[in-house]
Order: structure tokens, then sequence, then C-alpha cells
């Protein structure tokens, strides 16, 4: 490994390292507005510049040069300093000095950098030139003239989005950062450019002049707007949202999230439920929590009681609900709201078992039954970088825009029964081969195809498992882990007739085969499940209580609680510990604390935060796969469940970005 001296101090650094991680690694801080570690290095802001010898006598930009074996870099010299002041006087030349009105005050490394690194004063006083602002859809608020041209934007939709919809025009003091045509930007990670802008160029446009960043309070939780469990941070003043986050965590969402779980806030407080409702003669009239209780243990009389749970439910909810049952003596629990049936008695068989950081390392990829742009967009990242690293994948299923080159073999199951002789001599030659198995393929009973085919290409070797189910539903994996499952799913719910069913905000399903019984809704948004019920119940929503997570790679993670819930809602766990004394029943918990120790004593891969160890081996499979895949389960993927449902801002992104309508202007 080479040997450089960083400011007298003499360190090893890796093969292939750039000066500037090797001052970084010696401890000091370069200045940069360009350079970003998950991007490709541009050297264009020149703000990162030190003096290196051997070299020549003049200050090099350190993120472009490789470090060298008896390299002698300063990064504090009287030549680095000139410098730097030189570079921020241009790079403020033409910045409007519009800072106490800019969304990105107080989070600016324009700010910052100025304060740190420039002269006090300017020797500039011709005209500023101005840019008029792009229109880059309903999530992105534009004021270009603030663009110091670092093209952090243009590279993570090229490289990480892999969409081509941000460029340049023009060259010289005429170039301009917009979107082609002056078009939206359409693609599902478009708002990460925000936290990318090092400057107040690109801002968010729902929360445009909500707050400043030393108003708000932070609080580390984990996103449930998919099953990837991206963690993020969620920043709130007072008892409102304002905004979400997202935080580094390599292993899981690198240091993106999707436009979704950024912008649910605002429907985090519309169309939200707060007091207590009951139905009579047909009309939802308002009541209170112990008439509804009442009417509850009054039409269970001794009957079964069944409960379904719904896609953003937390672990504590479900065990909750899992610990009322066995109270009542019922095992009718299931979340699979849409009918999906496949077997859940061996865990590994419906993980992804390759885990997220891994799926980069395969090098042939075969995905059956799954749109993963819109199911997973975090996954969508990871296998573009396998695909640059020369991974090959084929799809089975409806084609689509993948971002990455791909070979779809056709929407029929059938196919995965006699596969061409490229798709098997790729997954056979392959080193690290995959299967990824979506809610269209299980849904179609594939499963058992794809376990024999995982045996076939011998994807489960010393070291590497590529065997994966990609779940769409946040709750599904804590579910699995907590037994809560039945084998004919839904079905077997439906046919036990249960007098009094609970439904854990179940908004996907159908009511229909639960006429009889009395329904009664424990959510948060007054979604399908609210209008079906005879009994309302308000809950928190996921950023207003803290929770356990289970993503699709088995990973328990922890949220805390931010805010707390509107009027007369509750916890959903205090409803239900409530509802066990009204129904005259045992739960063994009356605290949070109780409740978590219980969970953790009942299961205890989920007691420990991380990936949960699978280390069974996958059954055999067999059995031929038939049917066709006309569509995937996600129709809108702007509106996939209430939250997102009850935001303006998704309402908007729907109609304007993936139904194409014109959304007109106020002005207009």
């Amino acid at each position: 490994m080479p040997k450089v001296t960083v400011d007298g101090q003499e360190i090893e650094v890796p093969q292939g390292a750039t000066v500037l991680q090797a001052c970084e690694l010696a401890g000091k801080e370069i200045p940069r507005f360009c350079y970003h570690e998950r991007l490709s290095i541009a050297g264009n802001c020149r703000m990162c510049l030190v003096e290196v010898k051997p070299g020549p006598p003049k200050p090099q930009a350190s993120c472009a040069l490789p470090a060298a074996d008896g390299q002698e870099i300063r990064t504090d010299s009287e030549m680095v300093k000139k410098a730097r002041e030189g570079v921020m006087e241009f790079l403020l030349i033409n910045h409007p000095l519009d800072c106490p009105i800019c969304d990105q005050g107080g989070e600016c490394d324009l700010q910052d950098q100025a304060m740190a690194y420039g002269r006090g004063a300017t020797r500039y006083h011709e005209n500023k030139r101005a840019v008029t602002e792009k229109y880059m859809g309903p999530l992105i608020k534009t004021i270009m003239t603030r663009c110091i041209h670092c093209t952090r934007c243009v590279r993570f939709s090229e490289e990480i989005a892999g969409v081509d919809e941000i460029g340049a025009l023009y060259r010289g003091e005429n170039m301009q950062i917009t979107t082609y045509l002056e078009k939206a930007a359409k693609h599902e990670l478009s708002a990460n450019v925000i936290d990318l802008c090092p400057v107040g160029a690109l801002t968010s446009r729902p929360y445009a002049y909500e707050a400043r960043p030393w108003e708000l309070k932070k609080t580390l939780g984990i996103d449930v707007m998919d099953a990837v469990g991206a963690n993020i941070r969620i920043d709130s003043r007072g008892r409102e949202v304002l905004r979400i986050q997202p935080r580094i965590n390599d292993d899981v969402n690198e240091e993106w999230i999707a436009d979704k779980s950024r912008y649910a806030v605002d429907g985090l407080t519309r169309r939200r439920l707060d007091k207590v409702w009951i139905r009579k003669a047909g009309k939802l009239e308002q009541a209170s929590w112990d008439e509804a209780f009442g009417a509850i243990a009054a039409a269970r009389a001794g009957k079964d009681i069944a409960v379904v749970y719904g896609d953003l439910v937390d672990c504590e909810t479900m065990f909750a609900a899992k610990a009322l049952l066995k109270a009542c003596g019922s095992t009718l629990i299931e979340g699979r709201q849409t009918g999906l049936v496949y077997d859940t008695s061996n865990l590994a068989a419906v993980n992804f078992n390759t885990t997220l950081a891994q799926i980069e390392n395969a090098d042939a990829v075969l995905v059956i039954g799954s749109q993963i742009r819109h199911e997973a967009p975090l996954l969508n990242v990871r296998l573009r970088k396998a695909v640059k690293g020369g991974a090959k994948i084929f799809h089975v299923g409806p084609e689509y825009e993948t971002t990455y080159a791909a070979t779809f073999l056709g929407n029929d199951l059938s196919v995965l029964n006699a596969l061409g002789s490229d798709v098997v001599d790729a997954m056979k030659g392959a080193e690290r081969p995959a299967i990824i198995v979506g809610g269209a393929a299980l849904g179609r009973g594939a499963l058992g195809k794809a376990l024999a085919l995982a045996t076939e290409f011998n994807v489960v070797k010393d070291g590497w498992n590529g065997f994966n189910a990609l779940h769409f539903s946040p709750s599904r994996m804590g579910g699995l882990l907590l037994g809560l499952a039945q084998k004919g799913g839904m079905a077997d719910l439906a046919a036990a007739k249960p007098r009094v069913l609970l439904s854990l905000g179940a908004d996907e399903m159908d009511y229909e085969p639960f006429g009889d019984a009395l329904k009664v809704y424990i959510g948060h948004h007054g979604d399908k499940g609210a209008h079906a019920a005879d009994i309302i119940l308000p809950a928190a929503a996921f950023t207003e209580k803290a929770g356990t997570y289970v993503n699709i790679e088995g990973r328990v993670q922890r949220s805390e609680k931010a805010v707390f819930a509107p009027g007369d809602a509750r916890e959903d766990w205090t409803i239900l510990r409530a509802l066990a004394d009204a129904l005259g029943v045992s739960v063994g918990f009356d605290n949070f604390e109780q409740l978590r120790a219980a969970m953790f004593a009942d299961t205890p891969a989920l007691a420990h935060e991380g990936l949960v160890d699978l280390r069974v081996s996958l059954p055999a499979g067999g059995g031929d796969a038939s049917g066709v895949i006309g569509n995937y389960p996600i129709a809108d993927p702007y509106l996939t469940n209430p939250i997102l449902r009850a935001s303006p801002t998704m309402q908007r992104c729907s109609s304007e970005l993936w139904h194409g309508e014109t959304v007109a202007e106020a002005a207009e």
C-alpha cells in the first residue's frame, strides 16, 4: 500500500485511493462541492485544492489525483489557503444573496464553506447573471441562479437512478442544469438530488418555506412505504411531521430513499381517524370507547374472533393481536390481505436470503414475477450495480423499463419449465447466481418451481445463498416470524365465519366474504377498511409509536416515536390491551416494556436488531409452473397504502407522473 505524508503525518492508504481520501484518513477536512463518495469523480468545483510534492508548483484537485507512494501533501499551506479563497470567490460571483429566504439555509455546504474557507469581502461589483427556473415536476423546486454546476444531480440521475433526465445545456457562463425539454423528473428516486445539492438550487417543493432545520425535532425511524425498511430521520415540529430524510445505512438503503417514502408526510395529517365511530342503521355515529368495547364484547358471545393485519403494522401490534386471540382461544390471524397463498413453514423459502448489500455481487439473476423498480426501488439500485459489474439479468413477466440491461423471457410462467439455453448457461456458469421471486409469481403458485430451479442452478453454496422472495408489504416478514399465517390464507379466515373480525389497518382486502361478522377497524386513516367497518377505533400511524419492523431480508430494526397521535387516537397495542379487558381475558402485559419482553420470549429472533439467522436448508420444491402474469400487484406505485392515498403530493405525482395528466397551476 502506498505511503504518503499529510501535513507531516505519514500514513498508509489503500491502493487506488485518491489524495482527498488520503487526507481524510489522516483526519484532515477537505472542502468539496462536486465530489461525493457514491458518485463518479467530476473534478469541476476545484474547492478541494491541496499542494502535492513531487508535482507542479501549483494547487491540485485532490479528488481526481491518485495517491502515490512518497507524496508529500499539504492541506494548510499559504498557497492552498489563497487558492481556496479564490475558488470560493469565483463560486460566489453569480450566487444570489438570498440565504434569508433559501430553504437550504442552516444546512448549506456553500454557507459553511464560505465561512470556513472564503475571503472576508468580495472584489466583484459587476451584475450577476440570472437563470430561469426549470420545471422538474411536483417534488423538486428549482432556483437555478443558485446553481454552482457541481453536476451531482446529473451524475446521480445517470449513475444511480439509471435515467438520463437531468443534464447540462450550453457552455461557459451560459451553462444551465435542466431536465431535457424541461419535463418533470419521473423516476422514483428523483428527490434524492435535493439531498445531494450542496446549495439551494434544488429544494423540496412541498416543504418550501415550512421550517428551518434548527426548529425541528429529529427522530430515528424506519420507512414503511415498501418492504426494504430504509432507515429514515423523522423531522417534526410540535405535533406535526414536516419532513422525512434518509439516514445512512450501507446494508439497507445506503443514503437514498424513494420519493414516496420522503413525501408521504402530508398524508399523515389528512383523512385521519381521531374519534370512535359505531355504525347504527347503516350510518356511522360518534361514540365512546366503552360503548365500542361493549358492542364488540356483546357481538363475540363466545364465538370465534379473527384478525387481519395490514401492510404498515409493527411487530408489537401483531404480537398483541396474537396474544389476544390466544387468550380468546382462536388462531385465526392472517396478513396476506390480497389472497396470496404460499407455504410459510420454511422461512428461508420466503426470505431475501442474499441480502440487499450482497445482491450487488450476483453475476446472473433470474427475476420471476416482480416489477422491482416499483416494488423495491432501492433494490433496483443494487441490481444496477450488479449489471455494471457484468451480471446478466433475466425477467419473467410483463416488460417494463428496468433502468439496466435485462432480457425479458415473456409473461407466461410455463417458460420456467423449459428455459432457453442462454438462461441455463448463464445461471449454471455463474459463480454467484440468484433467483428473485416476486408477488406476481407467489400469487400464482410458482414458488415450488423456483425452489426446484434453485437446486438445478446450485444457487445455495458455501458463503452464498442466492434464493430470494421479494415482498412489498413492510409487515410481511415480521408477521411470518411471529407465525401469523394460515395455510390457506384469507380463504381459511372466511371459511371459519368468525363472529368478530378485527382489521388492523387492513385496507387492501376484500371485506365481502366477512359480511356476517362484526367488522372492527383499528387504524389511522379513513380508507377502504374504515368504509367497510361497523366499528372504527382510531389508532396511531408509524410516526406516532415506537415499533419493531422486519424487512425483506429478515433484518430486525426499531423505530422511535416522533409525535403524538391526533384526537382520541391511541397506539394500537393499547387498544388491543383495553379490548382484552372488555372481553374478560388476560394477555399477560400491561405496558409497552412488558409487551416487548413477552414478544421477545415468544419470538427470540426479534430481541436483537440485525439479520435474523435462518440457517435452514431450502425445501426441495418441484412441479411445473403455469399461468400468465397479466400485470404486477402494484397498479400505481404512488398510491399503495392509506397514508399515500391521503397525501395531496402523492395524488399529484400519481396523476402527473404515472397517468400523464396535465396539472393546471392556480393562475391557469
